[in-house]
């Protein structure tokens, strides 16, 4: 007698376990796939925009730069110099004058010679100083609008008269005196300084 050998078939719980292992392999391809699909479908944009900066400038001007070389004075003498102050920046400033004179030979001509300074051409108008030329100033070069400060736009100028006399009572003590004086003129700008 022949037998014949009758074909296994699997049992029901292997096939749902072969069943549940494919959907979960279908699955995680599906979800791996749709996840390349999107990072690869991102529309994106982008614009630059640019910022340029520049500073304003103060360039305060003095001319000229020697107002007086006298030589030879005597008791009665008087000169004077229109001197014009400019701004020649791009913004509005204030400026205030002090001065510096020598005593080197002890005669102390600077306290004698007398300086008045006025706004305008020689011989001016109205008196910004008077005095002895040691003290001749204008103004308040600390930071800060001041009392006696000039203010100048941009592009603008002033002119100023600087005279000088040698008072007719000068005694002999001041004889072969001399004196160097230096005029300082300091500005800063108006804008957002009070």
């Amino acid at each position: 007698m022949n037998v014949t050998p009758q074909p296994v078939t699997p049992e029901p719980r292997d096939r749902r376990r072969r069943r549940g292992l494919l959907v979960m392999l279908l699955g995680l391809a599906v979800l791996t796939t749709g996840a390349g699909v999107f990072s690869l479908a991102i529309f994106t944009s982008s614009q630059t925009s640019t910022g340029a900066f520049t500073t304003g400038t103060i360039i305060l001007g003095v001319s000229p730069s020697t107002m007086f070389s006298v030589t030879g004075i005597l008791p009665g003498d008087s000169g004077s110099q229109t001197v014009t102050v400019s701004n020649t920046g791009t913004g509005q400033l204030r400026y205030a004058m002090s001065s510096v004179s020598t005593n080197t030979d002890t005669k102390n001509l600077r306290s004698q010679l007398q300086m008045t300074i006025k706004t305008g051409a020689c011989a001016g108008t109205t008196s910004l100083y008077s005095g002895a030329l040691n003290g001749a100033a204008f103004g308040d070069p600390t930071q800060g609008a001041q009392a006696g400060d000039r203010t100048l736009a941009s592009g603008a100028n002033e002119q100023l008269c600087f005279a000088w006399s040698l008072p007719l009572a000068t005694t002999d003590t001041f004889q072969g005196a001399t004196t160097t004086a230096t005029f300082t003129f300091a500005a800063e700008q108006t804008q957002n300084n009070p």
